[in-house]
């Protein structure tokens, strides 16, 4: 199995695609423009970067940044216990990327959850649908111009009885 390759390699593989190398907390990053992520993510694996742990997405609307949406992809090399960051940034205009399902089939269910919180797209994913809201939801909970109580839609949620009796405490 490869080793997990120093950054300054891959910055040197894909020119146009890094925007910056960071470190924070002994994590390194690598920033990059989201439109290369698969080809970035295809040769980190091929490095050693096996294991794909965790998807989710930052709104940069009041922090500034690269651009507004950035979808940070954390990744594992299991020969070397070496761990890295990659943050695509990508516009507000088109909030959309590849889909990595092809690399780590984990990333099915990861991309459907930043889909569905985010409203970012993942081209050619196998069945990009909801699944923690409902079909007909409007709007998109996690970005940061969602009103922080919501639009009301809880108001007309049914409240059910469980029949559970809360304990009194004794002093």
């Amino acid at each position: 199995m490869p080793q997990a390759s120093p950054l300054s390699q891959i910055k040197d593989r894909f020119p146009d695609a890094v925007l910056d190398i960071t470190e924070f907390a002994n994590e390194r990053i690598l920033h990059i423009k989201g439109e290369h992520i698969l080809t970035v993510l295809s040769g980190l694996k091929a490095d050693g970067y096996n294991f794909l742990a965790d998807i989710t997405a930052i709104d940069n609307l009041t922090l500034g940044g690269f651009e507004r949406f950035a979808v940070s992809y954390h990744l594992l090399c299991h020969q070397t216990a070496e761990r890295l960051t990659v943050k695509a940034y990508i516009l507000e205009e088109d909030p959309s990327l590849p889909s990595v399902e092809s690399l780590w089939r984990t990333a099915d269910w990861q991309e459907r959850e930043v889909f569905d919180l985010f409203g970012i797209i993942f081209k050619e994913h196998p069945d990009l649908i909801r699944i923690m809201n409902p079909d007909d939801f409007n709007g998109y909970p996690l970005r940061k111009d969602y009103p922080r109580l919501g639009h009301k839609e809880r108001e007309d949620f049914p409240v059910i009885d469980r029949g559970i009796q809360k304990k009194k405490h004794s002093e």
